[in-house]
């Protein structure tokens, strides 16, 4: 096979029709629908089977949006029922974020596009002096849509790394299967072809609209999308952190594998602590980028002195982005809490109102913080001298920003273009 990293399979940028913008760039509310059946998928051993379950059984059309696809045993298998599914005559469209689908071979492209795949690379780009210049705004969702009745979504990619058998590194994650009413938004969202819907008018009526939306509802299997772009939707995620916490009266558990977020949402977790919630947060303990465990751990001495506990995983790499309030209220999808996530990366994820499914998510969140997690202790953390302080002060803020200041300068503006084979 092939072996050519997949910017040199693709041809200089072929105007899609119609034309798109940034994907999930959708100038649309998606409203809360009820009666949907929501089924929480633990690690790939659980999500594997029932999404290519789904795609085997597909009849006219398959969506596929994700961030990562390795040349594995899990790669190997989606091609193949990808393939297979094109060659029945569902409609099969494909798309992967250029920098984490980076180094899949011309050859499994190749394969895919020649059996009637649509293939679609958002934001391919060359590597200079061999390193990768398209590491922000990554198209980092991770949604399946099959015939429009049945919807995956959540933080786990096509990869071996999601099975217990990769070892070790092997990443601890959470989806979720969906059916029912709120299945046709998500299916809307992820044809990046559609049309453009209407708005409303006004920034000012479009935030009140959005924050009406936010509000709680009273019934169980209670669903919403929510994403956020560069676009009109840039705060939406964060704004449903900001007035859960604030809602929140007994309980919050945030489960996420890249903690790093801005004040305001500090702030929030710290002020539900402060007022009695039970505030826990279950954070990487054995990091797959050590960076992430040292931006986490500048936040610790400002929310444990608060009250939140904190509970470091450790028996391998913390992958997901998982969160629950109170006894009905919860969150999966594929966006940290992080200045990526947050400010620049493309994302989903849907909120749920269901006590059944809430309970179940916090059974498991609570075996795994109760039993395969270390707490961390205020008085245990170590206390640096003056100019460790401020450093730390300047990092952190540096840290904070960083990805944003990236962004206001692009060498280009990132775009999604369709796979056309290698070139001559």
């Amino acid at each position: 096979m092939n072996s050519a990293p997949l910017e040199k399979a693709v041809v200089d940028p072929v105007p899609l029709n119609p034309p798109v913008r940034e994907p999930g760039h959708v100038d649309v509310e998606y409203q809360w629908h009820g009666n949907n059946r929501v089924q929480l998928l633990e690690n790939g051993e659980e999500y594997f089977p029932r999404v290519f379950e789904a795609m085997r059984a597909a009849k006219s059309e398959i969506l596929l949006e994700t961030f990562i696809v390795f040349e594995d045993k899990v790669g190997a298998e989606l091609q193949q029922i990808l393939i297979e599914a094109a060659q029945r005559g569902v409609r099969t469209t494909v798309s992967l974020d250029g920098f984490g689908c980076g180094e899949l071979s011309t050859g499994y492209l190749t394969a895919l596009s020649d059996a009637g795949v649509h293939l679609q690379i958002f934001d391919p780009a060359p590597k200079h002096l061999g390193i990768r210049t398209n590491w922000f705004r990554r198209l980092h969702r991770k949604i399946v849509v099959v015939d429009g009745l049945v919807a995956f979504i959540g933080g786990i990619n096509f990869s071996g790394d999601h099975l217990a058998d990769f070892g070790p590194e092997a990443k601890q994650d959470y989806s979720v299967e969906i059916q029912g009413p709120v299945v046709a938004d998500i299916h809307h969202f992820a044809l990046l072809q559609s049309g453009r819907p209407g708005r409303a008018r006004f920034w000012w009526q479009r935030r009140r609209q959005r924050l009406a939306d936010m509000a709680f509802t009273e019934h169980d299997g209670q669903v919403r999308l929510v994403f956020r772009d560069n676009d009109q939707h840039n705060t939406d995620i964060e704004d449903v952190y900001l007035q859960v916490l604030r809602k929140a009266r007994h309980r919050v558990i945030i489960a996420n594998a890249y903690f790093f977020p801005g004040y305001r949402l500090l702030r929030e977790i710290r002020n539900a602590a402060r007022r009695g919630v039970e505030v826990r947060l279950i954070l990487q303990g054995q990091p797959d980028m050590l960076v992430a465990k040292l931006a986490a751990r500048m936040t610790y001495d400002y929310l444990l002195r608060a009250g939140v506990q904190i509970h470091e995983y450790c028996e391998r790499p913390l992958h997901g982005k998982v969160a629950l309030v109170d006894d009905d209220w919860s969150t999966v999808g594929s966006s940290n809490l992080d200045p990526l996530s947050l400010s620049l990366n493309l994302e989903a994820n849907v909120l749920i109102r269901d006590r059944a499914f809430n309970q179940h998510l916090f059974e498991r969140l609570e075996d795994l913080s109760r039993n395969h997690c270390k707490a961390m202790d205020a008085k245990l953390l170590p206390r640096g001298r003056i100019w460790h302080m401020t450093v730390g002060f300047l990092v952190f803020h540096f840290l904070r920003h960083f990805p944003a200041m990236a962004g206001w300068l692009p060498a280009h503006k990132p775009r999604l273009k369709p796979f056309r084979g290698a070139r001559p």
